[in-house]
């Protein structure tokens, strides 16, 4: 059997090695102790703003949008962990909002890694409530969680013009959010640092590998799909790195 193959039972038999087991299936239940529960009304949820990096340089900026959407549609649907899945808000601006850090962070990694290189998005991910401000027309979307979300996208912009420009992701969490301690902060972004610099290093291939082996789909078939053999699947996983991103997704601890 494939070591991404699920075992019978629905679990696979290696979990280092394919991370479908992390979403849903039908009325599966998310893996609970790694996503955590769905949040009750109040209680800090996880906001995430996200932008087109170099969107007004873009030769195509039409089409570099819907190659966005048709990948956070894709994600959505291969996911179904957001609360409420990226929208687009003004300009090249997306937002979206998660139960979790880690469901929000999975959801990030996996619209990564299904869009080509000349779509590269930024990800500001903010730890707090959220509360809507009725207006005439519609309602706003304000509160914590959104505050801290675009003080995190700030941050990587500033991390780019500086040190470490391949750096895609950043979380804040609010003062209020007092169930998240400062150190699941500290430890979520090193792990986003590090992150960030695999998923940066792949070609378009490679990332499409990846995501395959996430929804578990075997080598050979990633390997039909791209017409290479096995064992070109086998070595660009390999080399990638895709092994401890996978690994990295199951030491979650940040609900």
């Amino acid at each position: 059997m494939d070591p991404g193959v699920p075992a019978p039972g629905g679990r696979c038999r290696s979990r280092a090695e394919c991370c479908s087991c992390l979403l849903p299936r039908g009325n599966a239940v998310i893996d609970e102790p790694l996503l955590g529960p769905r949040p009750g009304v109040g209680e800090s949820v996880v906001a995430v703003i996200a932008d087109i990096v170099g969107s007004r340089r873009h030769h195509d900026r039409h089409g570099a949008q819907q190659i966005l959407d048709a990948a956070i549609d894709r994600v959505t649907a291969d996911s179904g962990l957001a609360l409420q899945p990226f929208r687009p808000t003004v300009g090249d601006e997306q937002q979206a909002v998660y139960p979790t850090i880690a469901s929000a962070l999975t959801s990030i990694l996996l619209l990564r890694l299904i869009l080509p290189n000349e779509v590269d998005c930024r990800f500001g991910v903010g730890i707090g409530a959220v509360t809507r401000i009725p207006t005439r027309d519609v309602s706003i979307p304000d509160g914590p969680a959104w505050w801290a979300a675009r003080a995190a996208i700030d941050r990587v912009h500033a991390l780019q013009d500086r040190t470490i420009p391949r750096a895609r992701t950043w979380v804040v969490a609010h003062e209020s959010a007092n169930e998240v301690t400062a150190d699941a902060v500290r430890w979520a972004n090193a792990y986003l640092l590090a992150r960030d610099e695999l998923v940066a290093a792949m070609s378009d291939r490679t990332r499409r590998l990846v995501y395959g082996r996430f929804l578990s789909r075997t080598q050979a078939d990633l390997a039909r799909s791209e017409g290479i053999t096995q064992s070109a699947v086998s070595q660009a996983l390999s080399s990638a790195g895709a092994s401890s991103l996978l690994e990295g997704l199951q030491m979650f601890e940040l609900t």
